[in-house]
């Protein structure tokens, strides 16, 4: 409710990120708030800073990087207020393409930002190399999903299940009333189109349980479908140009039971090379292009593969073009049903695939040529 910052581009994102085992993909976005603890005999006072990450934009096949600066909780808003000033007052606003924070510090270089924001503010912003924090916990991949104890005894976190998003009106009062009667009254929302309902009693689990699955939602999934993440797609969105959710749900109805994976595996489908759902983070990622198919254009994709974010970060490679889009759960239980074939026993989707080159993962994939 600032006016000075009303004239943002379409996106502009800034993530908090408590540095725990359930990951908000800071290194994606413009701004990154990154939770870290400090110890003694590092310059400061021991406890927990956050750090922050500048210029994530994955759609242009970058992350974030970190900044340097170490700020207490309560200057993260005030800086972040700052840098989006600064990027309002400097930034480019008359190309689309290049509205994003990246190509400012690109210009201008990291220090001249953070010495132009540091300028409107009224505290000195602290400094700490990165190697004088300690390491962030150990990220669990889909660890929002199911029943997890929180650290306040007693209590209790539930990730539920929500295919690409998709939640009727019947739902989501569904959720807010176990929210009330059981919880706190909050919700939480994950990157991955899931929700989390914290604040559960342990006395309250089993009942709480039941009432998620008559809403017809779970709170356990299979391996796809809880990293199984789409954009608004061309149901909604005017740049999209295939109905990414309704191709997810094909791609869910077809993997869901059928393929026997022991490890998560994040699967984004995106309408557009805007990429709203980053689909080049994903193990496999799709992003939307016409395609010819008998003479005839039909919504279709094309593929990457072998991207992550935090600890696993790196940008997914191109793979394959022009798959359409109703050929997607066949090309995708091909590709799935190789890999656990051809795999180092354990070996995760991601360490797979990045194992081996773009040219043997095709052969493999597409033509079926052992390993």
């Amino acid at each position: 409710n600032t006016r000075e910052m009303y004239d943002l581009p379409r996106k502009f994102n800034i993530s908090f990120d408590n540095g725990g085992t359930v990951s908000v993909c800071a290194d994606t976005n413009d701004i990154g708030f990154l939770a870290v603890r400090v110890g003694e005999g590092q310059g400061v006072e021991p406890g927990v800073y956050f750090r922050v990450q500048l210029c994530g934009i994955t759609g242009h096949k970058q992350f974030a990087s970190d900044s340097g600066l170490l700020l207490r909780a309560d200057e993260c808003v005030p800086v972040a207020a700052a840098m989006v000033r600064v990027f309002v007052e400097n930034g480019c606003r008359t190309n689309r393409k290049k509205a994003r924070l990246k190509y400012l510090v690109d210009d201008w270089g990291v220090e001249k930002f953070l010495e132009k924001t540091q300028e409107k503010l009224a505290f000195e912003m602290g400094r700490l190399p990165l190697e004088s924090c300690e390491p962030r916990f150990p990220i669990a991949r889909h660890g929002y999903l199911g029943v997890h104890p929180q650290k306040q005894p007693g209590l209790n976190y539930i990730g539920v299940v929500v295919p690409v998003g998709f939640l009727t009106p019947e739902q989501m009062k569904g959720i807010a009333g176990i929210a009330r009667r059981y919880g706190s009254g909050d919700i939480r929302l994950t990157v991955w189109q899931n929700v989390i309902i914290p604040d559960i009693p342990d006395a309250d689990l089993e009942e709480v349980k039941d009432e998620i699955k008559a809403l017809e939602l779970n709170y356990t999934a299979n391996f796809v479908t809880g990293g199984l993440v789409a954009c608004t797609g061309n149901r909604g969105c005017k740049f999209a140009q295939a109905d990414t959710k309704g191709h997810a749900m094909l791609i869910s109805e077809r993997l869901s039971g059928t393929i026997p994976l022991d490890q998560p595996i994040n699967i984004h489908l995106t309408g557009c090379p805007n990429s709203c759902a980053q689909h080049y983070i994903g193990d496999i990622g799709l992003v939307a292009t016409p395609v010819k198919r008998d003479g005839e254009s039909v919504e279709g994709y094309n593929m990457v593969i072998g991207g992550g974010v935090d600890n696993e970060q790196g940008v997914a490679r191109e793979l394959q073009n022009g798959i359409p889009g109703d050929e997607l759960p066949d090309v995708i239980e091909q590709i799935l049903k190789r890999y656990m074939d051809e795999r180092e026993k354990g070996e995760s989707f991601l360490q797979f695939v990045r194992r081996h080159d773009v040219d043997y993962l095709k052969n493999l994939f597409f033509n079926h040529v052992a390993a």
